[in-house]
């Protein structure tokens, strides 16, 4: 499942276990993220053994994307079968800090700078 507007996309190869997000994602609360969370969920659910987010071209998240991301990495955490990594852009501004929170959440999550 591929989530696809004017605004953004969220990407899932599953032969990659990678979710790839692009544009800018600002929705308004949880519930708008709802579709976003079934998608990562439903990918968590199948257990693969590592899921990597791809955020490089994503510019822009506000803070209920940053805390729908959060749920998901501690949800993975505490599944304790799949591994994680998030890859990221130095390019983009909300991206270092935000992604070093991660690896707070998930000290054993991997994270890529390009």
């Amino acid at each position: 499942m591929n989530i696809e507007t004017e605004d953004y996309k969220v990407i899932y190869d599953e032969s990659a276990s990678t979710v790839t997000f692009q544009g800018f994602l600002q929705l308004n609360g949880m519930t708008e993220y709802a579709p976003i969370t079934d998608l990562l969920n439903g990918i968590a659910d199948k257990t693969p053994p590592h899921i990597k987010l791809d955020l490089r071209k994503l510019e822009l998240l506000n803070s209920s994307g940053i805390n729908m991301i959060s749920k998901f990495v501690l949800k993975i955490r505490k599944m304790e079968t799949i591994n994680m990594s998030v890859l990221g852009s130095e390019d983009v501004e909300w991206q270092d800090k935000s992604l070093n929170n991660l690896k707070r959440l998930m000290p054993n999550l991997q994270l890529e700078w390009e």
